[in-house]
């Protein structure tokens, strides 16, 4: 009985296994086409500013909103924690170390992946199950081409603008707290701020990693939602999962890239 159970659960490991090589080798053959194949945006620039509006446009509020308040809560633990040693006059060095380093990048992506990730995987799979993707393609048209392209492009144009103005905002957000609530001397704030942040090691690295988020969190979501079952059921899985999957991969990338950037190798 243990050694039918032993075997049980050996099988199912290894279809678990094979299920996900599968999704692996489909999502790497799916976005190969699109960016080397058939997904030119070629001719299709009016396709690519609608999706960077529903994407990116659309997509300020949220971010906005919540970059001034990271900012003014780490400006808030910032300064209690500085404020035991005497340096609190250094908040403002810390707020813009940790947007542009870690909580932009990571907090940008994760926002992104929560609305604008799950809207292009239901869109898409709503597409699918209406039969709209087997429509173009009785007509000559590419699907790849017309539906997966711009949205690609436009999530990997979008995230990392947007990740800037989270830092932005979340730092304002800070200066705001730091200095009219908390009494911080707006000098200090800025200048701190100025003589420790470099262009190179904090800005440029935090663009990478949003770059690299983008790139991911738009591939998951478009791919999710060409590779759903063509169901209402289908549909809310796929959405499940490119949020669940999108969020892991941006922490666990987050984790690899700091320790590339920062780690002393």
């Amino acid at each position: 009985m243990r050694r039918t159970g032993l075997i049980g659960r050996i099988r199912l490991m290894g279809r678990s296994a094979i299920d996900v090589v599968g999704v692996l080798g489909r999502s790497s053959l799916f976005l190969m086409h699109v960016l080397l194949g058939r997904g030119g945006t070629s001719g299709r620039f009016q396709l690519l500013v609608k999706q960077l509006y529903s994407i990116g446009v659309l997509s300020l509020p949220i971010i906005v909103v919540s970059g001034v308040f990271i900012g003014g809560v780490l400006a808030l633990q910032g300064f209690s924690i500085l404020a035991r040693y005497g340096s609190e006059q250094a908040v403002g060095q810390m707020v813009a170390l940790t947007l542009l380093r870690e909580l932009g990048p990571v907090v940008t992506a994760l926002l992104f992946a929560g609305r604008a990730g799950s809207a292009l995987t239901a869109e898409i799979g709503n597409m699918k199950s209406t039969e709209q993707l087997s429509s173009l393609e009785m007509i000559g048209v590419d699907p790849l081409k017309y539906i997966a392209a711009p949205r690609l492009w436009a999530g990997f144009i979008s995230l990392p603008l947007l990740s800037m103005i989270f830092a932005v905002v979340g730092i304002w957000g800070g200066s705001w707290v730091a200095v009219d609530w908390l009494g911080v001397y707006q000098g200090s704030f800025w200048s701190n701020m100025q003589n420790s942040v470099s262009f190179t090691d904090d800005v440029l690295n935090g663009l990478i990693k949003s770059v690299v988020f983008a790139f991911v969190v738009t591939w998951i979501a478009v791919f999710q939602g060409y590779d759903c079952e063509p169901t209402s059921e289908g549909i809310s899985r796929a959405t499940t999962r490119t949020v669940v999957y999108a969020s892991l991969a941006v922490l666990g990338l987050d984790f690899i890239l700091t320790a590339l950037m920062f780690g002393d190798f």
